[in-house]
């Protein structure tokens, strides 16, 4: 297969063999996009062979294995990022001039994060449903632990280090279970709490309709919603109105916020920027630039090891038979300690 697109898209050299690639053509960065068992193999691998790494997302399997691969890429003078491409579009863009602007009033009081996934027909899911020894079936969260990283990590960028609670339940759709889908959930609700008091929600759902992906941010003076379905982003004042405008001017005010949208996106489309890759290329060319330029990567090491800490968490919740202790297990041990 290798070999096929490499005909088709005029590469010379194709290999089945890590090693004999690093060593036939010293790359100056690898691309990782194998499935996430490999990641961290793969990815130790380049960086000690002195190769800046782009690992695609889920970054590692778990949190321990990004805080190593981070620390061994420090070590070694290297970059590596993650492919949180959705960090990168227009309108997320555009979000984080808002927030560094004041626009929130604050630092964000509460975040919902929403991912919508369609699994499609029976041909779509048969593979993995049919086969337990898929490899997605084989992570510790399954088929979410392949997909929430995008929704998981929009809330890491506004959330402490320090979480102080988590609460996650998941549970299987009815296409699901009509399918045989056995043990595999697709439907996911979690709740965080950081000790600064920011609070936050994430919904992951096969079932809802229209699809959903959005970042909703509320501030102590604004709110801000990035559609990236509409590649639109909402501005919401938190002006209050008397007697009968609040009937009027808010919907009018959403009105015009649309029409800004729908503006926008017919300026980017003519200016060859509205496409569907535009954050993914955003964020490669950040990323090569932080090599080059010897500027920090284009997403901070913190959100990344926070994504997988969340994520590590949610799935030792809802798939409770693994042994490994829990982030809530040790705040209650620390506060026993305490008392």
């Amino acid at each position: 297969m290798a070999k096929q697109l490499g005909e088709r898209f005029g590469i010379a050299e194709c290999f089945s063999d890590l090693q004999e690639m690093l060593r036939a053509t010293t790359p100056d960065v690898v691309h990782i996009t194998t499935p996430p068992q490999s990641h961290f193999s793969l990815a130790r691998q380049c960086l000690e062979f002195g190769s800046h790494v782009y690992l695609e997302k889920p970054f590692t399997v778990t949190a321990e294995e990004a805080e190593s691969l981070i620390q061994l890429a420090d070590r070694r003078g290297l970059k590596i990022t993650a492919g949180h491409n959705l960090q990168f579009t227009l309108e997320t863009l555009k979000m984080r001039r808002l927030v560094k602007q004041g626009f929130l009033g604050g630092k964000p009081v509460h975040l919902e994060s929403y991912f919508s996934y369609d699994l499609g027909d029976a041909n779509y899911a048969g593979p993995l449903l049919g086969n337990r020894m898929h490899w997605v079936r084989q992570l510790p969260g399954q088929l979410l632990h392949n997909i929430i990283s995008h929704g998981i990590a929009k809330l890491a960028e506004f959330l402490d280090d320090n979480l102080a609670e988590i609460v996650a339940r998941a549970d299987q759709s009815p296409q699901l279970r009509s399918l045989g889908g056995e043990e595999v959930r697709d439907e996911l609700r979690v709740l965080i709490r950081d000790q600064s008091g920011t609070t936050a929600f994430f919904c992951f759902s096969t079932r809802i309709r229209p699809s959903l992906n959005e970042l909703r941010i509320f501030g102590p003076a604004n709110s801000i919603v990035v559609d990236h379905t509409s590649g639109s982003l909402i501005r919401s004042k938190g002006r209050s109105y008397k007697s009968y405008l609040t009937y009027f001017v808010p919907p009018l005010q959403n009105a015009r916020e649309h029409l800004r949208n729908a503006g926008a996106n017919v300026t980017n489309f003519l200016r060859w920027q509205l496409y569907q890759d535009f954050g993914m290329k955003e964020l490669i060319e950040r990323f090569y630039n932080s090599i080059r330029l010897g500027g920090a990567p284009p997403i901070p090491y913190r959100e990344i090891i926070l994504t997988a800490r969340i994520m590590d968490e949610i799935f030792a919740q809802i798939f409770p038979t693994r042994e490994r202790a829990t982030i809530n297990d040790q705040i209650k041990k620390q506060t026993a300690a305490v008392l």
